[in-house]
């Protein structure tokens, strides 16, 4: 990467006075510019009023005097760190960090459809999807081509009933391997494991239906069935229960009474390539914070 590094800060907190004064505060001390600064603040929660900000911090200013004295002596990424979890423990707040110059690795998991995998492949050559993809992973041999003219190592691990528990120890394996930071089921048509969901890295999942409506298998042909006017898709982190994860992105496509099944199928599949790739990127650029069942997505 060029140019100069950013850290990207997400914080959810209670909402209370002068949050954003004692954030924007904190690195004004340090002589740290701020570049670009989003909050928001939900009064609606049981818990009351939560608040959230997003804040993407130049580390140009991190070696100059100022820093150096404010931060102890140690004007280094974790000092930072260090002096931001204390203001974060006082505020009881939650909050992460991430660095511009670090290049997430994406894994993409498939099963036999190729439209999501060639979408999120090209937008990440594009230059769309800040990301590395180090591998294809899939439990059928369909889409070995595909993986392998983009020159993606591809792994195929088949699973049953009775294999499923070591197919995803091996999944688990190669994601540690290749030190992934984010899996993508690209229409993986298998249901993960808590095992996997617990020990592995965030999970996204295109669901080829409008959640919460549609759930399970062939929504298509369900929104078929009761004749639907709009059909969509819905990115979601994946969970321990099925197609109710926190919802990351959605949209919808208008349909009438003359496509059948199959018709919506292929409208319903542009609209997942859409959504998906939405997400990722939502992700992959540190604009998502989770909070409970739901997210809030700058």
């Amino acid at each position: 990467m060029t140019g100069p590094v950013h850290a990207t800060f997400l914080v959810a907190a209670p909402d209370q006075p002068g949050l954003v004064a004692r954030l924007a505060g904190f690195f004004y001390n340090i002589g740290l510019n701020i570049i670009d600064a989003s909050n928001h603040t939900d009064a609606f929660t049981d818990e009351g009023p939560r608040f959230f900000m997003r804040l993407v911090v130049d580390l140009s200013g991190l070696s100059s005097p100022a820093a150096v004295t404010a931060l102890g002596g140690s004007a280094t990424r974790s000092a930072i760190e260090a002096a931001f979890r204390e203001l974060a423990t006082s505020l009881s707040a939650r909050w992460s960090v991430d660095y511009s110059d670090h290049v997430p690795k994406m894994a993409i998991l498939v099963t036999k459809d190729p439209a999501c995998l060639y979408d999120l492949v090209l937008r990440q050559r594009a230059g769309e999807l800040r990301c590395e993809i180090p591998l294809v992973i899939s439990n059928h041999p369909t889409l070995e081509a595909v993986a392998e003219s983009f020159r993606i190592p591809f792994f195929c691990l088949p699973i049953t009933p009775e294999t499923k528990r070591e197919q995803e120890r091996q999944v688990l394996h190669l994601l540690k391997r290749h030190h992934v930071d984010l899996v993508v089921l690209a229409r993986y048509m298998q249901i993960l494991s808590e095992q996997i969901l617990d020990e592995g890295p965030p999970v996204i999942n295109i669901h080829h239906g409008f959640l919460p409506a549609f759930q399970g298998a062939k929504p298509y042909h369900q929104a078929h069935a009761r004749g639907v006017k709009l059909i969509g898709a819905t990115a979601h982190y994946a969970t321990r229960d099925l197609d109710q994860g926190p919802i990351i992105e959605q949209d919808v496509a208008r349909v009438n009474h003359q496509l059948g099944p199959e018709e919506m199928t292929r409208v319903g599949r542009d609209v997942e390539r859409l959504v998906l790739s939405r997400a990722v990127r939502a992700h992959l650029e540190r604009r998502v914070i989770v909070e409970g069942r739901r997210t809030v997505v700058f």
